[in-house]
C-alpha cells in the first residue's frame, strides 16, 4: 500500500512529529511505500537545520534525514509555512535578503501542489499534529 504522510506539529512542543517518524519506519519495515512526507505548518520546523535538541532528546530531523537516505523518502516542506517560521533555502534566503539558509540537507521547499499531487497517488494519507 503507497502512504503519504503530513505532520503538522512543531517537534518541541508536541509528541506528533516522534509518533509520525516511528508510524513511518513501522510502514517501511511492513513493506508499504512511502510516497512522500510533507511538513506543513509548525511541522516545517522539522527541516530547520539550526535546531539543537537536549542531550537525552532524539534529534527528530537527523533522524528524517538518515530515514530518507536510506529509504531513498520525498520530504517536502511547504514553502508558505517555511518561509513564515523562518525556515530558508538558499535562494529563499538570497530572493528575502537574509544572510544564508538554515533548511537541512534532504528536505525541499515546495508549494501545496506537492501535498496535492500525495494525496492523488497514495492510497492513504495519514496526518500528525494539529
Amino acid at each position: 500500500m503507497k502512504f503519504s504522510i503530513v505532520i503538522q506539529a512543531s517537534p518541541s512542543s508536541s509528541q506528533s512529529a516522534a509518533t509520525a517518524l516511528r508510524y513511518a519506519k513501522t510502514l517501511l519495515q511492513q513493506g508499504h511505500e512511502l510516497y512522500r512526507v510533507f511538513f506543513y505548518a509548525d511541522g516545517v520546523n522539522l527541516a530547520n537545520s539550526l535546531i539543537v535538541p537536549p542531550q537525552d532528546e532524539t534529534h527528530l530531523p537527523r533522524e528524517w534525514q538518515a530515514l530518507a537516505t536510506e529509504h531513498d523518502l520525498d520530504l517536502v516542506v511547504c514553502i508558505a509555512a517555511a518561509v513564515k517560521r523562518g525556515v530558508l533555502d538558499d535562494n529563499e534566503a538570497k530572493r528575502y535578503e537574509k544572510p544564508c539558509g538554515n533548511i537541512a540537507k534532504g528536505f525541499e521547499l515546495s508549494g501545496l501542489g506537492q501535498l496535492a499531487e500525495a494525496i492523488a497517488v497514495s492510497d492513504r494519507v495519514v496526518t500528525f499534529g494539529a
